[in-house]
């Protein structure tokens, strides 16, 4: 999930915390106790963000009445403040029982020792294997996955076809694809990709991870400057130089050059399909589709969403695991996609979706990534972001641009 605000509680601060009985990484972290057998009771309190922490209750009345000895509060939390929020009541020891954790907070708090590792009676092989990596730090498990997203190409059916071109395959071909749809298809940019700035990375790393680097290396290090990574950042350059994307979009223009044929195509989640269809309204019935991520070395995309973590402060421990449970269960993430549209981290809570256009998201899920979960990932996509932006706006040679991202980010580390 995006960053909306500056960190206010530093990780010096959070790992200090250690000094008050919670393990921060000096061992192996105690393992909690199981969720157990029979009801949950007393009061579960829970902070969720955003749409989820306003609809949560739908489905805490369903686990109440499951364990009529329980009360689920839910604590609704804004999207832009919820990450100091949290770091703070970690700091104080404040905590809810749970909470919705953004995927790429995991390695940040899990390092506080803030976290219950997440019980054995939880079935990793359950949820997509992307959104669980983004639960584990340091080899344990943090959390469970809540809901996923993960990026497709969106594209025009009908330049496409006016180009006489199909979904790509492989690089080559995308590369195709977008200069047909440019030069054949009318568009006046055949694809349109972040040239840097806030969350641009989650677009640009997978297609280094299509090319086979790695973000970090055996000994956990950053590994930015690597081969892979440099083959991947010339070809993401190479859309620009060829000016089949655009350098800079105002908010909004993306969408409505899409509407009009201007822009082609774009990597995106599963929200634009409503975004797209709500201000179409009607002009791109039938017009648009999606395709997976071309395949290198791997066919990889970036995976979000949110996660549901149990604090080692909490009050009720078992009635929280007992909540995260429920809320795993693949009907129940069924009726959360019918209730927020939030694709379901459980494999089987996907057998009720039928739109195509999901079902394909589903498909790339089985192929799909997250950053490390190191404490200062956060920093360190803003690096990545500044310095593609540098490479694409400023004409930085690529080199260049690896460079100083690898040395930053090595001077940032991976925290402790």
């Amino acid at each position: 999930m995006k960053r909306l605000v500056t960190v206010a509680v530093t990780i010096a601060a959070l790992t200090a915390l250690n000094g008050c009985g919670r393990n921060a990484g000096g061992g192996p972290p105690d393992r909690p106790a199981e969720t157990g057998a029979g009801p949950a009771r007393g009061t579960v309190t829970v902070w969720a963000m955003g749409t989820e922490g306003e609809k949560l209750s739908v489905l805490a009345e369903g686990f109440e009445a499951a364990n009529p000895g329980v009360k689920v509060d839910v604590t609704a939390i804004p999207w832009d403040g919820a990450h100091d929020k949290i770091a703070s009541a970690i700091a104080g020891r404040a905590t809810p029982d749970m909470s919705m954790v953004g995927t790429t907070w995991m390695g940040e708090f899990a390092t506080t020792g803030a976290l219950d590792p997440t019980p054995a009676g939880f079935d990793k092989d359950a949820y997509f294997p992307g959104a669980w990596d983004t639960t584990t730090v340091n080899g344990t498990s943090y959390g469970v996955p809540w809901y996923v997203e993960t990026r497709l190409i969106y594209y025009r059916t009908d330049l496409a076809e006016k180009a006489g071109v199909k979904p790509p395959a492989n690089w080559a071909e995308l590369t195709s694809f977008v200069t047909a749809l440019r030069d054949r298809g009318g568009a006046a940019y055949g694809i349109s990709l972040p040239p840097g700035g806030t969350g641009a990375w989650q677009t640009f790393l997978p297609f280094a991870w299509q090319r086979g680097a790695s973000i970090t290396g055996a000994d956990g290090a950053f590994t930015l400057d690597t081969p892979e990574m440099a083959r991947a950042l010339d070809y993401y350059l190479s859309y620009f130089r060829k000016r089949l994307s655009p350098a800079a979009l105002q908010p909004g223009e993306l969408e409505q050059g899409f509407i009009d044929g201007k822009i082609a195509s774009f990597v995106s989640g599963p929200w634009h399909i409503g975004v797209l269809k709500d201000q179409a309204k009607g002009k791109l019935d039938g017009r648009f589709g999606v395709a997976l991520m071309p395949r290198e070395r791997t066919g990889a995309s970036f995976v979000g969403g949110a996660d549901l973590v149990v604090f080692k402060d909490a009050r009720n421990r078992h009635g929280a695991w007992k909540f995260v449970e429920y809320l795993s269960r693949p009907e129940v993430q069924a009726t959360w996609y019918r209730t927020v549209n939030d694709l379901p981290a459980v494999k089987d809570g996907w057998s009720g979706i039928t739109d195509p256009m999901l079902r394909l998201f589903g498909e790339q899920l089985g192929d799909a990534q997250a950053p490390p979960a190191v404490p200062t990932w956060e920093q360190v996509a803003a690096v990545i972001d500044g310095e593609l932006e540098k490479a694409v706006k400023a004409g930085m040679p690529s080199d260049a641009a690896l460079k100083a991202m690898q040395q930053k980010a090595a001077a940032i580390g991976t925290g402790p």
